[in-house]
């Protein structure tokens, strides 16, 4: 089962960390720097555009480091796994208490029809950090990952 289990749960992992990546390098710098209107059309362009692959990359990052942590044959890789769940299961929560909100409120405004007070709601600047922070910690969950998975080889 390990066999199986840890190169896929390092996929999944590296294809988490791969997307938080690109929005670092594109996706959010293309967001903060547009006009609100075509802010708003993008970013609720771009929220689609991750579901359902976000969440079972994510939550089967969680579920495999759980099982890779409980049942590795080595202390190493039991640790790394237990590393990598926990800076996924952070990931998981920024993602589901501050970004997700975010996205699904986006999606709800017409971009040609701005409520009248956008420039005290645009959150450009709390997304933008809580998006750095779970990318961030998806790149090292995935550094722990690919450490357990040598181990195991």
């Amino acid at each position: 089962m390990i066999a199986l289990l840890a190169p896929l749960t390092v996929l999944l992992n590296g294809l988490a960390a791969g997307v938080l990546l690109g929005t670092q390098l594109g996706g959010w710098p293309l967001l903060a720097a547009l006009p609100p209107d075509r802010y708003v059309h993008a970013h609720a362009f771009f929220a689609t555009r991750y579901d359902p692959a976000m969440p079972i990359c994510l939550l089967g990052t969680l579920v495999g480091d759980g099982v890779l942590a409980a049942t590795a044959p080595h202390a190493a890789a039991r640790w790394l796994c237990l590393v990598a769940a926990l800076l996924s299961a952070v990931t998981i929560t920024i993602s589901v208490t501050k970004n997700v909100p975010v996205n699904k409120w986006i999606q709800t405004i017409d971009p040609e029809n701005l409520p009248e007070n956008f420039s005290e709601l645009d959150p450009r600047e709390s997304w933008g950090p809580w998006n750095r922070r779970r990318s961030l910690l998806s790149i090292f969950a995935f550094v722990a990952n690919c450490a357990a998975l040598a181990t195991l080889l």
